[in-house]
């Protein structure tokens, strides 16, 4: 350690080496303006206790790992990460469930599914419920079956024949797998936004009407109501009002992925579903999808996935943690990032891993 340190009147003195030095405006340095000064070992002035000012140093010692530092693997469950031990060995473990859910209404209910592509599990046993009118983030690593599980609900993975499915999910207490429920339905009932925008080569009007045109509705009174209500919901109307046969290829990134949630929004969803939407885009129009997805919440229930932990901390209510197809941990997003229950937790939403 390089300099010294004085700081409630505690001083303690070590080889030379330059010095920064926080001087606070008053006696208490919490919540008060500081300026900072680096000073050589011949400027180190002698201050008293109580004066208010705390000194600092840079230290070459070992220290803890700072937030957002790789780490490899090891050393995480050398930590007491042991879970993601045993899920890489493949050991049965049961999830950290926040007792919070218990006075919440459930919109969808997840209960013990799996899910394998050919002989390759990639979904192992997950049981969790999602809030009705609440904003639920599902974040993990890469590859640990984020994107899988959230189009199981709409059953977009139906067009992959080597799928094979076990447990259920169900919305509004019914599944969604019953050989009677028309798949058209639930995928009207459960929108889906995709990572990379995908709007129709056609106008912006026959985008947002698209839904209702599939539907057999042929009033142009209803569908000029629909896509006027559709795109102020999706914050663009402003922007396209006067130019709604314009080709929607012609749009900006940000713009055309507020179109797909119009689009999306058209069907009258109960659930949103959000594939990782900012993804592609650029932070102003990242901004805007992020309000978006507040002034939705309430009307209509929303499941994002992100890699971006500073976004779901920003717009969730809930966050879920995956890790190799299993759900981890699932609680209030203020807790999961702040008092997670499990260190595995901690590790991944303060950088360690993943």
């Amino acid at each position: 350690m390089k300099g010294r340190v004085l700081m409630n009147g505690e001083e303690k003195r070590t080889a030379n080496g330059p010095l920064t030095r926080l001087i606070a405006d008053g006696p208490a340095v919490t919540h008060r303006k500081r300026r900072r000064e680096t000073l050589m070992p011949d400027q180190w002035p002698d201050e008293s206790p109580g004066t208010g000012k705390l000194i600092q140093t840079e230290t070459e010692t070992a220290s803890p790992v700072a937030l957002g530092t790789p780490v490899p693997l090891a050393k995480v469950l050398s930590a007491g990460a042991s879970r993601l031990d045993a899920i890489a060995r493949g050991e049965p473990f049961e999830s950290e469930i926040h007792a919070e859910f218990a006075q919440e209404t459930p919109i969808l209910e997840i209960d013990h599914f799996s899910l394998s592509y050919g002989p390759k599990q990639v979904l192992f046993n997950i049981s969790m419920i999602i809030p009705r009118g609440k904003v639920t983030a599902i974040i993990g690593p890469s590859g640990c079956g984020k994107s899988t599980l959230i189009r199981c609900i709409n059953r977009m993975n139906d067009l992959i024949e080597s799928v094979r499915i076990e447990g259920d999910i169900r919305l509004d207490g019914t599944s969604v797998f019953d050989p009677a429920v028309d798949v058209t339905e639930i995928r009207k009932r459960a929108g889906m936004v995709f990572q990379k925008p995908n709007p129709f080569p056609m106008s912006i009007f026959e985008n947002v009407v698209y839904p209702l045109r599939i539907q057999g509705v042929r009033d142009r009174r209803v569908l000029a109501e629909v896509c006027e209500r559709s795109l102020r919901a999706a914050a663009l109307w402003d922007e396209v009002k006067d130019n709604l046969h314009q080709n929607a290829m012609q749009l900006s990134g940000g713009q055309q992925q507020r179109l797909c949630i119009a689009r999306a929004l058209a069907g009258d969803p109960e659930v949103l579903l959000l594939d990782e939407p900012c993804s592609a885009l650029d932070p102003i129009a990242t901004n805007k999808i992020e309000d978006l997805i507040r002034e939705l919440a309430g009307t209509y229930t929303i499941v994002i996935v992100t890699h971006n932990m500073q976004q779901a901390a920003r717009i969730s209510d809930f966050t879920a943690l995956l890790y190799l197809g299993r759900l981890i941990e699932y609680g209030p997003t203020r807790r999961i990032f702040s008092a997670p229950h499990l260190p595995e937790t901690e590790a991944y939403v303060t950088g360690r891993f993943g």
